[in-house]
């Protein structure tokens, strides 16, 4: 029985064969044209960008390596991950135990309650931030790289399978001698010419679909963009509300701080005024400024409500609650930012700062 060896296709023989002449330069190579050579050459730089976009944006929005790991694993799963707390709501809650240890009536004790209430804000905000990024911005990248890109790469490994098939049958018909053999390989050339033509079509179309990826990536960063803005002047307003109500520290913060340092025998402590923007109204501003001025040019007393929880520093001085309403009146040679303070029979200097002048 005849065995016509030349009209069967070993694959799996012919083609490390044709591959491997193809790099000693002993066989002949079909090129892609140049439109296909830089469609693949625009699709690995579009693989290779979004990776590390991706990449970098996870870092962004969760810099701890290890929860990264966490929520990965949970992601392959498919559980749910387990809920936790935020940097920002964990310090707004160390800030919100820490002021109710010290005493929500004390000024210190407050100001930390409401510091630790704005930070639970941020971290609010910061949640839904990244909750959108992750919708809006992530997933979509994640599934060009996981859907897209991987039908592109499986069908650009199959047109190199057809380029070496059509090689190898090139280099058949070169070698063909007898005239039935030449007619088989004539006819195999066709026939591979023919499924090399329409991979390459297929794989064409795939490619020019990533305008489309780029375009779709567009519109996700315009989201991104618009999640990051609206995070960032929320997180702007909660921290302007806060000063405003915290208001601006007095300068006789300074002088206290440096007698209990005195007592105990350390170095003085000084607190900053926190500096609020131009643009900002600021906490003390229009709240009867004038009227302070005349009430010091004047022998009279008027009412004023207080802004502020204060604790007196010595015998001289009037502690404060917040909201009470006392009645101010100003002493000669008295330092301007201070005024003598009565409630009942209670009698002591109080810091303007801490008033609002009643009309």
């Amino acid at each position: 029985m005849m065995f016509n060896i030349a009209s069967v296709k070993i694959h799996p023989v012919i083609f490390p064969c044709q591959f491997t002449e193809e790099k000693l330069g002993q066989a002949e190579k079909t090129e892609l044209d140049a439109h296909l050579e830089n469609l693949l050459c625009r699709a690995e730089s579009t693989k290779q960008n979004t990776e590390r976009i991706l990449k970098q944006t996870e870092v962004l929005l969760q810099p701890n390596p290890n929860v990264r790991i966490e929520e990965f694993l949970y992601e392959k799963l498919e559980k749910k991950v387990p809920s936790r707390m935020n940097n920002h709501e964990t310090l707004g809650q160390s800030m919100i135990e820490s002021g109710n240890e010290f005493g929500p009536g004390t000024a210190y004790g407050n100001a930390l309650i409401k510091c630790g209430e704005t930070e639970k804000q941020i971290g609010g905000a910061e949640r839904e931030f990244i909750q959108s990024a992750a919708v809006n911005f992530l997933t979509p990248f994640r599934n060009f790289l996981e859907g897209d890109y991987k039908t592109i790469l499986k069908e650009r490994k199959l047109l190199q399978v057809k380029r070496l098939d059509l090689d190898a049958a090139k280099t058949r018909l070169k070698k063909a001698r007898v005239g039935d053999a030449r007619a088989v390989a004539e006819q195999d050339l066709r026939m591979s010419q023919s499924e090399f033509d329409r991979q390459a079509e297929i794989t064409r179309l795939l490619l020019e679909g990533v305008s489309s990826t780029h375009a779709h990536h567009l519109r996700c960063l315009n989201d991104f963009v618009e999640a990051q803005t609206i995070y960032y002047a929320q997180s702007y307003q909660y921290m302007v509300d806060l000063q405003k109500q915290l208001g601006s520290f007095p300068s006789t913060f300074s002088s206290n701080n440096n007698q209990s340092a005195g007592c105990s025998g350390g170095a003085s402590i000084s607190v900053p005024t926190i500096a609020v923007s131009a643009s900002l109204p600021s906490p003390s501003a229009g709240r009867g400024s004038t009227g302070f001025s005349e009430l010091r040019s004047s022998s009279g007393s008027r009412k004023a409500r207080v802004l502020y929880d204060y604790d007196a520093a010595g015998s001289s001085e009037l502690s404060l609650l917040a909201d009470e309403v006392i009645m101010v009146s100003s002493v000669p040679g008295m330092d301007s930012d201070w005024l003598m303070g009565e409630r009942g029979s209670q009698k002591g200097k109080v810091p303007i700062t801490y008033l609002e002048l009643l009309n």
